[in-house]
């Protein structure tokens, strides 16, 4: 039998998007394999969890790309790119959250690759007047990983609802983060 890793990888991101602590068992079954199976494909849980980043990383740069972080208002950029990165955001919460796992130099590159995407955003919006000087792009760019992250939670446990996640976000986020024209 023929297993389709990218199926595999497709269904333990639905179900650890459900449920952060699904256990390898949970996860084979999930993907209709058995866990010798599972543990063929990939050695044990951390090596599920990077071949797992390496799809997210790829889903995030999609969202980027549809969201043309380099066209237009940054404000309206952000808008584009939260409501792109939306119908992944449970599974990038996933990754946030397990990321914090692999510090110093296992992180993977690719996330440095997309932070300095969306840092330079911020950068845009703080050079054309719209985005507040006093806040780092870097932390700017924490900040939405970190709102991003939260509504996903907050929407998996029936706390937010889905239709309001993207509103939500980024109010929270320009609301903060936009500049003042009175000071």
């Amino acid at each position: 039998m023929t297993v389709d890793r990218g199926q595999v990888l497709r269904e333990a991101a639905a179900l650890l998007t459900r449920k952060s602590t699904a256990s390898m068992d949970e996860i084979a079954r999930a993907a209709g394999i058995s866990r010798a199976t599972l543990h063929r494909q990939f050695a044990g849980r951390e090596a599920l969890i990077r071949a797992l980043e390496e799809l997210g990383i790829e889903q995030l740069q999609e969202a980027m790309d549809t969201a043309r972080l380099e066209e237009g208002d940054p404000v309206e950029a952000l808008r584009r790119l939260v409501a792109a990165v939306h119908p992944v955001a449970g599974f990038l919460a996933f990754l946030h959250t397990e990321n914090q796992l692999f510090e110093g130099e296992d992180v993977h590159e690719g996330w440095a690759r997309l932070d300095e995407r969306v840092a330079a955003l911020f950068r845009r919006g703080q050079e054309e007047g719209v985005i507040r000087l006093d806040l780092t792009p870097a932390w700017l760019t924490e900040a939405l990983y970190g709102l991003v992250a939260a509504a996903a939670w907050a929407v998996q446990d029936g706390r937010v609802a889905v239709k309001d996640m993207d509103y939500m976000v980024i109010e929270l986020l320009l609301g903060g983060a936009r500049r003042s024209t009175d000071r």
